[in-house]
Order: C-alpha cells, then sequence, then structure tokens
C-alpha cells in the first residue's frame, strides 16, 4: 500500500496517539501491524500511521505537548491464527499480556487477545467468528 491510499472501514475516520517514547511505540506497533498484515506507513521523526492510527510524539506540532492518556483500540483480525500471531508479535514488539488468545464471553465466536502497549493502551485483536462481508474494505485512492 502506498502513502496515497487508504482502507476506510466505518465511523472513525481517524485516530491520534501521542506517546511519550515514539521508538518504542514504532517497535510495537510494527510488530503488532505486520502479524495483522497491515503496512505502517509515514517515516517522519515525530510521527507514523498506520490506516486511521495516527502515532505521535509528544513534541510533534500536531500533539501539542499533551499525551492523550490510555485507550483501549481494537483491531480487526481475519481469522483465530491473525489473533494469536497478533498476540505473539505484541508480546516480542515490547507489549504486555492482558490476556491471552481466546474466547470471550460478549457473543458467539468473540476470539480475541489483549496486550499492554508501552503507553498503557490496551490493544486488541478480535476475530468475530465467520461471516461474509460486501467487501474487505473501502479502497479509496487519490
Amino acid at each position: 500500500m502506498e502513502a496515497q491510499e487508504v482502507h476506510r472501514g466505518r465511523l472513525i475516520d481517524h485516530i491520534q496517539l501521542v506517546v511519550k517514547d515514539l521508538p518504542a511505540s514504532r517497535k510495537f506497533y510494527t510488530a503488532v501491524f505486520a502479524a495483522l498484515e497491515i503496512p505502517v506507513g509515514g517515516t517522519a521523526d515525530d510521527y507514523f500511521w498506520v490506516d486511521e492510527l495516527f502515532v505521535s510524539a509528544q513534541d510533534s506540532e500536531t500533539a501539542q505537548g499533551h499525551l492523550t492518556g490510555r485507550h483501549h483500540l481494537a483491531f480487526q483480525a481475519r481469522d483465530r491464527a491473525m489473533v494469536d500471531a497478533f498476540h505473539r508479535a505484541a508480546l516480542e514488539g515490547g507489549g504486555k499480556d492482558n490476556g491471552a488468545p481466546g474466547e470471550r464471553p460478549y457473543h458467539p465466536g468473540y476470539y480475541a487477545a489483549f496486550v499492554i502497549d508501552p503507553d498503557g493502551n490496551n490493544i486488541e485483536a478480535v476475530f468475530h467468528g465467520e461471516s461474509r462481508r460486501s467487501a474487505p474494505s473501502v479502497h479509496i485512492t487519490w
């Protein structure tokens, strides 16, 4: 995927996390998104981005000097194996376990794993079970 191409889902246009240690976050999210087969974009010293997620250093112009705090973000996985790969990659990338891969009681087929990123955010990968989509994503090019 090139810098002028994105895949959009629904509702969220973008999320910005402002982090205290950008290199640690870059290592973590690069590992996580490699497991989820989503390319990381942006090569600036003070930020990087992945589709709708922007991760910035505290001293970047867009951060205005403020950390964002703790959040829960859940990323979609294609299948259970991808959730498992996400969990392994997140731990290898500097994350801390916050719930090993497994079924959750939220609805039948909800299979997820949770990790804490370097800034204390609760990051999840989830597979909602077998389903059919009209398209894998909305493909936008400029």
